[in-house]
């Protein structure tokens, strides 16, 4: 019977479902006209879409982190804190739409933190003249300090 109380409390947990219900019914050769193979690769796709999103979500937060740690230019600081409330808002929700999630984040955390280092090593060399050598090799953020909307680093160069 579908789970219609799942797809309101976690989408993605709903589209994992769905995908593996159109699946046995494809291998059960259901007598029916929908393609059930390209529906759950569909269903599929959009768990990973949200997946994605998150990911990059992460990346943003690491990302300006490191900026307002590392960046010794005072003017983009604002932006920078901004852009990292927006991106925690933005994972809260979605881990509130999707609470499985969570159980992801362990797994999106070390590509997010590739790319979230990597932007803030282009800018930060770009623009500050910051050797990326500088930055962590591992990220120095915890989760819990990703989605802290308080927690912010301390600058290495004394700028609130």
């Amino acid at each position: 019977m579908p789970d219609g109380v799942l797809y309101d409390t976690d989408f993605l947990a709903w589209t994992e479902q769905q995908a593996a219900a159109l699946r046995r019914m494809a291998a059960a050769r259901a007598n029916t006209e929908l393609d059930l193979h390209h529906l759950a690769e569909l269903l599929d796709d959009m768990g990973a879409s949200e997946r994605r999103a998150l990911e990059s979500d992460l990346a943003c937060i690491i990302e300006h982190l490191l900026k307002l740690e590392h960046s010794p230019a005072e003017a983009p600081r604002r932006k920078w804190r901004a852009s990292v409330a927006e991106h925690r808002g933005r994972v809260a929700a979605a881990l509130e739409d999707s609470p499985s999630l969570r159980r992801r984040v362990s797994e999106l955390l070390p590509r997010a933190w590739d790319r979230g280092r990597f932007q803030a090593a282009g800018s930060l060399q770009d623009y500050d003249s910051v050797d990326p050598d500088t930055l962590p090799e591992h990220c120095p953020y915890t989760l819990d300090d990703l989605l802290d909307r308080t927690m912010l680093p301390p600058n290495r160069h004394g700028l609130a």
